[in-house]
């Protein structure tokens, strides 16, 4: 097939963050989530810079034109594309901005600037930035240094000029020429230990922010003050840097020194984007540019005043709960007790936890009870990302300390989570914990975990397949599913992924699981070529599939083949879509959309029609190539036959939004689902409505259940 009936993954994911700035325009949305989404767009795009725009700079500067890896255009040409969506879409987010300021002016809260100050905030600002600021303050004068310092890229700066005062000098004939002014340039680095945005003391109901920013600039003059300056001015600048990590050949050295070496060298990484205060001076901004090494193959991006706009991710809540989301309390898994034996509860059944709907906590439960349990004698488990100050971490120290057998794979190179995990891995090697770090060229993506028991006499064991980390922080704003069973041969197949790790030079053979990087290609073509051949017989033929990410093309090839054949596939896909649908003779079978809403849609479910008798898988794995080829990945087959209708259920209220739903297609237009005279369905709310339902129904049959047990017998 030829390369353009796939849409470009960078664009693609560009076209995805501009639904997250979609969620910062709607009027629907809360203002102070508003914020939060312009917030989360800069933090999307930051990251975006660091590592694909990087990773195509690289391409480009190796002279290799990457027509083949990038669908038929060179690296060049990709990354001047790139440059201008993204100049559109930040120009776009500075719009967007000004609005929900203004319209937060409308409910009384004002987010002012240094010229904008009250009379009552000038000694409370001033005694600010004494007291906490000037200490914090990083301050750099350039013009004299042999070299010019290095610059974070997690870090936004003031660039700052000073135009000195003439020298006084002898009268010139006619006193025609004029004294040479000396201008001195100085970085100021905005400390990240205070926070952005200063709430001032509420004037007459009305309340006043500053941001850190205009505070420094408020007071320019008393960082300044040996200086015999004329006028002084500041405005923002930003750098991003390559992210990628060089891994040290190094044999005498342990996989956790060489990553906390590299970590340590991305601050160095080569810059990719630099943004700029479009006000700022053209010979302020030409001295930057050049003292930085900034190139013409780097990024250039004019903006506004203030960057670093992922700060808005914490814009201060002043005690308006009015204008967030309504916060609606994690639900409990029906019959699945807190309070008494999840692991007993467990023995008896499988149960699905969908966070953050229903509530995190059972895995902790289920962790903390085996830490303590007498009859547990191991505990296996992998770690991507973790919480700060993880209860995971502590569940497994309490059971270590317990006299359990405890193998943590935890993977060091999961990105900008490295000095993290190096941490945790730190603090449970000195508890004596088993710590595998991997394989050579794989990175372990999957979510699992295995406990082992004796009960009778007799080993049982206990697991949790998962779609989301290990992760109760994110667990509150990701939706993801995680099994929990006792079923023998699942947690067999469990067991022979962690003797993988230990042993990763044989294939394993799993009678249950989908392994990557062995097996999830061959077994998801044959599921879809089992629906091809149902449908060419005329049997029930369809496939369901709910992921973050499609991008792997000879997947989307065999997808395109079963469209043609006459499966009828529904894709639920919420970031990178490089599967163009509706395509006559292509793709016509296929649909395909988006929802971004308030919380993260990050679950893998993926249903194969199986003429009438479905078969469910939930999944750690996208389908990219990294995920399918360079990555240990599980996805998990769901035999309980609830859950299974459960997890379709599920899939379907997804499928039925028509609110926060866009449709993917090649013009990467984000156009909303239309809704026609469909009443509103916004998915999210609505599947919280589905387990609420489940949960009050779960709840009456038990109590009706209790009251029949109390009826003595007639």
């Amino acid at each position: 097939m030829s390369q353009n009936i796939h849409t470009d993954r960078e664009k693609s994911w560009l076209a995805f963050n501009a639904r997250v700035l979609q969620e910062a325009a709607d009027d629907n949305v809360p203002l102070l989530d508003r914020l939060r989404f312009v917030g989360i767009f800069s933090n999307n795009l930051d990251e975006f810079f660091r590592v694909r725009f990087a990773a195509i700079r690289r391409l480009s500067m190796t002279g290799a034109t990457g027509e083949k890896v990038l669908g038929g255009i060179s690296a060049q040409e990709l990354l001047q594309q790139i440059t201008q969506i993204v100049i559109k879409q930040q120009a776009e987010s500075l719009r967007i901005l000004d609005i929900v300021q203004k319209k937060l002016e409308d409910e009384n809260i004002f987010i002012i600037n240094e010229n904008e100050i009250l009379e009552e905030h000038k000694f409370f600002i001033k005694d600010f930035f004494i007291q906490t600021v000037s200490p914090a303050l990083v301050t750099i004068i350039l013009n004299d240094l042999a070299e010019f310092p290095l610059l974070k890229d997690t870090s936004g700066y003031l660039a700052v000029k000073l135009v000195m005062k003439p020298e006084k000098s002898k009268k010139t004939l006619l006193n025609l020429v004029k004294p040479k002014q000396e201008v001195t340039y100085a970085v100021i680095e905005i400390p990240k230990t205070i926070n952005r945005f200063v709430v001032l003391p509420p004037k007459d109901g009305k309340s006043y922010i500053i941001l850190l920013d205009d505070v420094i600039r408020l007071n320019l003059h008393s960082i300044f003050s040996i200086f015999d300056y004329e006028s002084i001015s500041a405005n923002m600048i930003k750098i991003t840097r390559d992210a990628q990590l060089e891994i040290d050949s190094d044999m005498s050295k342990s996989m956790m020194e060489k990553i906390a070496s590299s970590v340590k060298d991305r601050r160095i990484g080569e810059p990719v984007r630099f943004v700029y205060d479009k006000e700022i001076g053209k010979d302020t901004l030409k001295f930057f540019i050049q003292k930085m090494n900034i190139h013409e193959t780097d990024s250039i991006i004019p903006g506004g005043r203030y960057h670093n706009r992922r700060d808005y991710m914490n814009f201060p809540n002043l005690g308006r709960f009015d204008l967030l989301y309504k916060t609606n309390e994690p639900l409990n898994v029906c019959d699945l007790n807190l309070e008494g034996s999840i692991l007993e509860k467990i023995s008896k059944k499988d149960y699905l936890m969908y966070a953050p709907y229903q509530s995190f906590s059972y895995v902790i439960k289920f962790l903390r009870e085996a830490a303590l349990d007498p009859k547990v004698t191991s505990i296996k488990i992998t770690l991507y990302r973790l919480a700060k100050n993880s209860q995971i971490i502590s569940s497994l120290i309490n059971a270590a300390k317990n006299g359990k057998q405890v193998t943590v794979q935890i993977e060091l190179q999961a990105r900008f989570d490295e000095a993290s995990n190096i941490s945790y891995a730190e603090q449970m090697q000195t508890e004596g914990i088993n710590l595998i770090f991997g394989i050579k060229g794989l990175k372990v993506h999957s979510k699992i975990c295995v406990i082992e028991r004796i009960q009778d006499g007799k080993l049982k064991r206990y697991g949790l397949v998962s779609t989301g980390n290990f992760n109760e922080s994110t667990a509150k704003i990701y939706t993801d599913v995680t099994l929990f069973t006792c079923h023998e041969q699942i947690l067999k197949d469990v067991n022979k992924v962690f003797d993988f790790f230990e042993v990763n030079f044989r294939v394993y053979r799993y009678k249950h699981l989908i392994v990557s990087p062995h097996y999830t290609r061959s077994r998801f073509y044959r599921l879809i070529d089992r629906e091809i051949n149902n449908a060419i017989i005329g049997n029930e033929a369809y496939i369901k599939l709910k992921m973050n990410s499609l991008s792997d093309f000879e997947m989307i090839d065999k997808l395109y083949e079963a469209s043609r054949a006459g499966v009828k596939i529904q894709l639920l896909v919420r970031g990178i879509c490089s599967l163009i649908p509706g395509v006559k003779g292509m793709s016509e079978n296929i649909e395909a959309i988006s929802i971004v809403d308030n919380y993260l849609e990050h679950a893998r479910v993926f249903i194969f029609g199986n003429n009438g008798d479905p078969d469910v898988f939930i999944s750690s794995a996208d389908f990219m190539t990294r995920n399918i080829d360079a990555r240990v990945e599980v996805t998990c087959p769901i035999y309980d036959p609830n859950i299974k209708q459960e997890l379709i259920d599920s899939f379907d209220i997804g499928w039925k939004g028509n609110v926060k739903a866009r449709y993917h297609s090649d013009k990467l237009d984000n156009k909303y689902r239309i809704r026609g005279n469909n009443p509103v369905f916004r998915a999210q709310l609505e599947t919280y409505n589905y387990y609420k339902n489940k949960y009050a129904l779960s709840a009456e049959g038990m109590l009706i259940d209790t009251v029949n047990s109390k009826i003595p017998n007639q």
